[in-house]
């Protein structure tokens, strides 16, 4: 570990609580007693781990008031929001505030440091509470002793907020560190959405994202997260993802993942109260020799509840994908229903795309599949298509868009979504031949 992170995390604990001063030794202790993964560790099997290192990556200095406006400047995917807050290499850039109506009902949206030092009992309950079991407990240990930027949602009881929160997640220094949290609390019969989206200022600034996102959905809560992922192919990521969703709960993720050299994503849902209903999406977009490694597991702790999940994966040239997902129903949760699906499209000989899905069933009464599926592209269908005078590059764009469709349409917003389809634009504009 370099010595700079181990400086920082001693001077954060010295300004905090005792309860997070212990949380942050807890995960110091637990990044430095756990060894880097290895390919025989059935959690990392597949993943090019010889090449994984994150030596050399550290918290840089806040960047200069130029950057930090001219990045909040560029935060624009998303217009029509309740609330903003920007951070740059972990420094705070900009922090829209909610509005008057919504501070009166009890709604908080704080900047993590904010929410520590004036809610410390609602943070003290849930910050830092639910590590990840699918194989980067190192890097979630790093992150818990480093952790600083990040947004809190807090939503009463019976609130219901339509427009969403939107925070947006910057590198911009050379080899910087960054360790984003977003933490969502929905309290029984609130309606809340958030969006998360991480960015590099430039194709050229490396860094190193540890980021972590834990959504606790209260009873009959609703609960709609998006994830826009698009950092540039100098980037190292890990995305350690946690839902729980109580009784009747719903709660939906969609995740657009575009960029990184190298990019982890473990996603877990535990549902916890019956009835409750959670929707796991997912697109990526593979090029050059980019690698994307996704870890899921759904957890059904309840009955008469359902977990759906359908990861999409568009591979070009040398790329490759890994998706190892696990649904496990546990005795007594009686007429589950448990979806889990991978696709695969190949777009080049060379791609390789790598799937493990599984079940563990301890009930006796329902409904669970799950499957995975890799193709090529349809040279019929390609052939049709210039027979009617449509170009073979254009065609091929056509044909994955259609096959992203399927997720595209879940997000709830034109806005966004458009903004969405003109990245996936520039990652393939030039890459199909």
């Amino acid at each position: 570990m370099n010595t700079t992170l181990e400086t920082s995390t001693n001077t954060l604990s010295a300004k905090e609580p005792s309860w997070l001063a212990e949380r942050r030794s807890a995960g110091l202790d637990q990044f430095k007693k756990l060894g880097m993964p290895t390919a025989r560790a059935e959690e990392w099997r597949f993943a090019s781990v010889g090449k994984l290192s994150i030596d050399n990556f550290n918290p840089v200095a806040a960047p200069s008031s130029a950057t930090l406006d001219a990045l909040t400047e560029r935060s624009n995917l998303v217009s029509d929001r309740a609330g903003l807050m920007v951070y740059v290499d972990d420094a705070p850039a900009n922090f829209e505030c909610i509005g008057s109506e919504l501070a009166k009902q009890g709604v908080i949206y704080l900047p993590i440091s904010e929410a520590v030092e004036q809610h410390p009992d609602l943070m003290e309950k849930y910050f830092l509470q639910e590590s990840t079991e699918l194989g980067s407990q190192k890097f979630f240990g790093l992150h818990a002793a480093t952790v600083k930027a990040g947004a809190v949602l807090y939503v009463p009881k019976g609130v219901e907020i339509e427009k969403p929160f939107v925070n947006y997640y910057w590198t911009s220094g050379s080899r910087a560190a960054v360790f984003p949290h977003t933490l969502i609390i929905a309290e029984d019969n609130s309606k809340a959405s958030v969006v998360d989206i991480f960015f590099s200022e430039t194709e050229e600034n490396e860094a190193l994202n540890i980021s972590v996102s834990n959504i606790h959905a209260g009873a009959n809560a609703q609960v709609f997260r998006k994830v826009v992922q698009d950092w540039n192919e100098k980037t190292v990521s890990f995305q350690l993802d946690t839902t729980v969703a109580d009784r009747d709960a719903q709660v939906k993720n969609v995740a657009v993942n575009i960029g990184a050299e190298r990019a982890r994503f473990e996603n877990q849902t535990r549902i916890e109260g019956a009835g409750a209903d959670v929707k796991m999406y997912s697109l990526t977009v593979a090029e050059g020799t980019q690698e994307f490694d996704q870890r899921t597991f759904q957890t059904h702790n309840a009955p008469n509840a359902v977990s759906d999940l359908l990861y999409k994966n568009a591979l070009l040239d040398n790329s490759r994908t890994i998706f190892s997902g696990l649904i496990k129903v546990a005795e007594g949760s009686q007429q589950t229903d448990a979806y889990q699906t991978n696709r695969n499209l190949l777009l080049d000989p060379s791609a390789d795309a790598n799937a493990l899905p599984g079940l563990e069933i301890l009930a006796n009464d329902v409904r669970c599949s799950h499957g995975a599926t890799t193709g090529n592209v349809d040279k019929e269908e390609l052939f049709y298509m210039m027979q009617r005078g449509i170009p073979q590059r254009v065609a091929m764009q056509l044909m994955v868009f259609g096959f992203f469709e399927e997720v595209i349409e879940k997000i709830d917003s034109e806005e966004l979504v458009e903004n969405l389809r003109q990245l996936i634009h520039q990652k393939f504009s030039g890459k199909i031949s």
